[in-house]
């Protein structure tokens, strides 16, 4: 489901490889991939999709049909194309952790190897890592909204597609859903699989008690009710306490889910209701259209809702339709001679050079804030450290009392092999939530989160502030 056909590029990156090799322009160099802004407008987001990124990588190639294709097109030159036929990647990749936190402007993957091998997979790395980190970050929104509760991903039905819909569920398990109702996602990453009845399955019985112990005569161990087919607070929940009481007196319990109306008061006149019959166990589940502020909204007004289920927010990215993360060429040469592109918008003028990501912490391990660096910089804890704004602004700071300092990008592949075994979706899963719990809780804030500092240090910024003056026009 995922490309491994090296055409899964943009045609551009093709008609500049040929330039490149016809001409013998193939010097080696070095891409940073990091993004400008966060999403959500919030205050963090959680790196994902380095592991698939990774094994599509190694699987990169082009194949006899591809080459046909190609040779179809009426751009390409024979030399060329027979370079391409025996294609694959034998460069060094060096990436933060998956399911780390980060922050806009910092390189999250640093590929060293010749120009066409990197320029080849620009598209690839950028749609893989791009959309996982956007919904990473979107279901670590809702697992933070809700105090890391039980969050169900189900959004296969709105999803982009078959592999919009995997990469989803991948995506956000590890940002802290708990399970999904994807069944190949179950199979595929080993991800818990949940799911209870939709309204048709209520409509297919003469009425709602007889499909609620239908249901509940198949399923005793996992007998979640839908009750909004008709009447939530009437027929329905009815219903459903007839039927929690008899499972109650076999010594199992019940639940009931909300898929509609005001979830607010529905849920505490149904919590009430279910106390009042005796069912206190009995647990509520909430559906239709959460996203983090809706749940966040519902647990600071108290609302009693044991689990959610989040879909078409989850798997879309809801207002937030794409991460803004890039991939811009930092240094070249047998030196690696730092590059720079300017802009008359600051944000969109790069970082030049091979550089590291140092994260600084207090006593406590709680993060203070990223150091961009360059790689040949020593960056030693006992040191004191001036901390220049990325625009080269006037504003800076300084960071002497600290308890450690973590460089975050590690080798991940070198000469296009990998240089660990694969972590498991559970193992990052469990990172990501390390990560999170780092972090005060200003920073995660659904709404107006503090904002988490991303500097450069004095040498980066110096080598930036001259190569932005060699390139300056004169008007």
């Amino acid at each position: 489901m995922h490309a491994r056909s090296a055409l899964f590029t943009d045609l551009y990156e093709l008609t500049m490889v040929q330039g490149y090799y016809l001409y013998d322009e193939n010097p080696d160099v070095v891409f940073d991939m990091f993004f400008r802004r966060q999403p959500f407008g919030g205050g963090f987001t959680v790196f994902a999709g380095l592991e698939e990124f990774i094994d599509q990588l190694a699987d990169f190639h082009f194949d006899a049909d591809d080459i046909a294709y190609l040779r179809s097109l009426g751009l390409f030159k024979p030399e060329f194309l027979d370079f391409l036929t025996g294609f694959h990647f034998s460069g060094d990749v060096y990436a933060v952790r998956e399911g780390s936190v980060v922050f806009p402007g910092e390189p999250l993957v640093r590929v060293h190897a010749s120009l066409v091998e990197a320029q080849l997979i620009e598209g690839m790395l950028l749609n893989t890592i791009n959309f996982q980190t956007l919904i990473a970050t979107k279901a670590a929104r809702v697992s933070v909204a809700c105090d890391h509760g039980n969050v169900l991903e189900m959004g296969l039905r709105r999803a982009q597609g078959q592999d919009g819909a995997m990469s989803a569920s991948r995506a956000a398990f590890i940002g802290g859903a708990t399970a999904t109702s994807n069944a190949l996602a179950g199979k595929r990453y080993g991800i818990p699989v949940r799911g209870t009845m939709a309204h048709s399955w209520v409509m297919a019985f003469a009425s709602e008690k007889e499909s609620f112990e239908r249901y509940a005569d198949l399923y005793p161990e996992s007998t979640i009710l839908l009750i909004d087919t008709y009447s939530t607070l009437g027929s329905g929940l009815d219903a459903a306490i007839e039927v929690g009481t008899k499972l109650k007196a076999e010594g199992r319990r019940v639940g009931v889910r909300l898929d509609s109306g005001d979830l607010e008061y529905l849920s505490k006149q149904v919590r009430g209701r279910l106390d009042s019959a005796g069912l206190e166990d009995a647990s509520i589940i909430a559906s239709n259209e959460l996203s983090e502020e809706i749940i966040h909204h519902l647990i600071t007004s108290g609302s009693p809702i044991d689990s959610w289920g989040v879909g078409t927010s989850m798997v879309t990215g809801g207002d937030d339709s794409s991460l803004t993360g890039v991939y811009k060429l930092a240094a070249k040469g047998s030196e690696l001679v730092p590059t720079i592109k300017v802009s008359n918008q600051p944000a969109k003028t790069t970082n030049p050079g091979v550089k590291q990501v140092y994260r600084f912490r207090d006593t406590n391990g709680s993060p203070l804030a990223d150091l961009i660096a360059l790689e040949s910089e020593r960056i030693e804890e006992g040191q004191k450290y001036s901390f220049y704004h990325p625009d080269l602004s006037a504003r800076r700071f300084s960071v002497a009392h600290y308890g450690s300092i973590e460089p975050l990008l590690k080798p991940v592949l070198m000469s296009g092999s990998r240089v660990s075994e694969a972590a498991s979706l559970q193992s990052i899963q469990g990172f990501c939530r390390e990560s999170l719990d780092e972090f005060d809780m200003t920073f995660k804030r659904i709404i107006n989160p503090h904002i988490y500092k991303v500097s450069l240090s004095a040498d980066l910024a110096e080598v930036k502030r001259n190569l932005i003056d060699r390139h300056t026009t004169e008007i």
